[in-house]
């Protein structure tokens, strides 16, 4: 069986905050990388011990976020432009996709470094839905016929993806300590305002998502009809509710596609 793995770095656990982990000019940020290449070597392994046949690790950290040096020799790196920018080269080619490293999505109480695409969002939402970017990744993911198995990251992105994708396997290595409700932050006040976390040990965290991965596989070839997806169909209306941003004061954009939520998610935001 083929596995995509998606990557982020914010839900990581050890990672503490965006401007000095995650970002190349932050001082931790080659900490950063070895953080969530171990949680990804981690998948990797589970995903072969339960019989995958072929893993591929898709970067999806904007800046970059898996130091290839580090990363499981089994495993194959993409990294860089694609056909389009959604749905972050999934296709019709692989069995399953899981997401390491997610953050859950911006307005989540109880998150860390809590955003969607950037801090100046306040909700995107989908025909009634309101989704993160493990939404985008995981319902695009829908539209091809494939299974979201694993979802690795924050507690409020595992409480997430069980809401919208019940029965895929999550594995969690931080939980925040901030309450929400802070739609009348700007940007730069969102950013700094969620940056309180209890963290578990990477080496815990890293034995959880191996277990967690190898049994999210054998789940897959025992019981596929046990992961599911919303009831989403189209047309499709994206609306996207934004913060005040510099001068520029909060707005919302909303935009339609008649037939794909793929074609949807590539109409730029």
């Amino acid at each position: 069986m083929k596995i995509l793995i998606l990557t982020d770095m914010e839900g990581v656990a050890g990672v503490l905050n965006h401007d000095g982990w995650v970002i190349p000019e932050g001082r931790f940020y080659d900490k950063g990388l070895r953080l969530l290449t171990g949680e990804v070597n981690a998948a990797v392994d589970g995903f072969f011990a339960a019989g995958a046949d072929e893993v591929v690790v898709r970067d999806g950290h904007g800046f970059g976020g898996i130091d290839p040096e580090l990363l499981d020799e089994r495993a194959l790196l993409s990294r860089g432009p694609a056909e389009q920018g959604f749905p972050c080269v999934i296709h019709d080619t692989y069995d399953a996709v899981a997401v390491v490293g997610q953050h859950a999505k911006a307005g989540t109480p109880y998150s860390h470094i809590t955003h969607t695409q950037w801090f100046n969002f306040i909700n995107i939402d989908v025909n009634g839905i309101s989704i993160g970017e493990y939404g985008q990744v995981s319902l695009c993911a829908m539209e091809l016929g494939i299974p979201t198995i694993l979802a690795c990251g924050e507690e409020a992105l595992c409480k997430e993806a069980q809401a919208l994708t019940p029965g895929v396997v999550t594995v969690s290595g931080k939980r925040g300590l901030m309450a929400d409700g802070l739609d009348e932050l700007d940007t730069d006040a969102y950013r700094v305002a969620k940056l309180g976390a209890l963290h578990k040990s990477p080496a815990v965290v890293r034995r959880l998502i191996g277990q967690g991965a190898k049994a999210a596989l054998e789940k897959l070839k025992k019981t596929p009809e046990a992961f599911k997806y919303p009831a989403l169909t189209a047309p499709y209306k994206r609306t996207i509710r934004y913060r005040q941003e510099g001068d520029k004061a909060a707005y919302e954009a909303v935009v339609e596609h008649p037939n794909s939520f793929i074609s949807l998610m590539n109409i730029p935001f």
